[in-house]
């Protein structure tokens, strides 16, 4: 079943009210918290290959199914056991899986510190630059710094038990959404969290200040270039469907 696409009125209302609340929380200072972290050491042959996937709205990082199970860190791979790779995206617990979204819903999640999910999605091959509505950068990474990414993105999932269950039908036939730590608001967005993940692996960019997917892949492809560590995205894994279902879905959708 594919996800039914955005109006394109609803849409532009919906950036301009976001854009005027940037506008206005633009001078004042983020809200106090944890320093920024030093960039890990990540030192030695770059063996991984992640990519960061933006559909202009939403940013999410795409793994390797087996390479994430190898670590032994993150048990909700078993959810998934006919996907090739594993998206994970993060954001408001009520915008993010709503099929709906309100304005309401927008300017709560962009002013009031909200609860947050974690979507994780099996897909049937990596992210392609012909696929529709999207943005890929691809990182390479050393083993130590794909264990740290794993182990971050894993930190994030609550659970009550060995493995998280899911709270959620997801947004692709394969995907569910779990309860995950953290509180979703304007400085602290879907992008920012992809940022503070990346840069634990060892990736010399900041979190602070990136709100949109274009704050996000602008900084990322930056900083990336400097360090000589992209490449041009390129097809992983074979052709055909995205999704492990065997049902192509459109990338685009909005969320936070």
């Amino acid at each position: 079943m594919t996800r039914p696409r955005p109006h394109p009125a609803g849409r532009l209302r919906t950036l301009c009210w976001l854009a005027c609340v940037a506008t206005l929380l633009g001078c004042a200072a983020p809200p106090d918290g944890a320093p920024l972290e030093a960039v890990p050491a990540d030192e030695g042959p770059r063996v991984h290959a992640v990519e960061v996937v933006s559909n202009g709205w939403h940013g999410a990082i795409v793994a390797d199914r087996a390479e994430v199970a190898a670590t032994g860190l993150l048990p909700e791979v078993d959810d998934f056991p006919e996907a090739a790779f594993l998206e994970f995206g993060w954001g408001d617990r009520e915008y993010y899986p709503a099929r709906e979204k309100t304005l309401g819903m927008t300017l709560e999640a962009a002013l009031v510190p909200t609860p947050a999910v974690m979507h994780l999605a099996g897909l049937a091959r990596a992210p392609a630059p012909e696929d529709p509505d999207s943005e890929i950068l691809r990182v390479f990474l050393t083993d130590a710094g794909f264990r740290r990414l794993v182990g971050a993105i894993a930190d994030d999932f609550v659970r009550e038990q060995a493995r998280a269950v899911p709270v959620a039908p997801g947004l692709y036939p394969d995907s569910h959404f779990y309860e995950a730590r953290g509180e979703f608001h304007l400085f602290n967005t879907c992008n920012t969290w992809v940022a503070r993940k990346l840069r634990a692996a060892g990736l010399d960019v900041s979190p602070s200040g990136i709100v949109t997917a274009g704050d996000l892949m602008d900084r990322l492809g930056k900083t990336l270039a400097e360090a000589g560590r992209s490449q041009p995205a390129r097809r992983l894994g074979g052709s055909g469907d995205l999704y492990s279902a065997g049902q192509r879905t459109r990338r685009r959708g909005r969320a936070l």
